[in-house]
């Protein structure tokens, strides 16, 4: 099944709303546990969360794009831009 990379920029300031929406994404995230193959945030300069990168394994890039826009963080309105592109594994642990 073909991988896809997410990743995502909070909009400025948006610490507050990342840490509220937090654990509805984490849920969302284990609710997805067998197509979520690697996750975790972006840091700013002072070590805070400011972004998001997610990769992912779906039937296609509709059925990624679907997984993507269901996050709640998405939903919840903290990215000031984000994208889905398809991703191959060259190196590392992760095929």
């Amino acid at each position: 099944m073909p991988l896809f990379v997410i990743t995502a920029e909070d909009k400025p300031g948006a610490l507050d709303l990342r840490m509220k929406l937090r654990p509805d994404h984490l849920a969302y995230m284990a609710a997805h546990a067998d197509m979520v193959k690697l996750g975790g945030p972006y840091l700013d300069a002072k070590g805070d969360m400011a972004g998001s990168l997610v990769i992912i394994e779906a039937e296609s890039m509709s059925a990624a794009q679907i997984f993507a826009a269901g996050d709640p963080f998405a939903q919840g309105g903290l990215f000031d831009s984000s994208s889905v592109r398809p991703w191959r594994v060259t190196l590392g642990g992760l095929a």
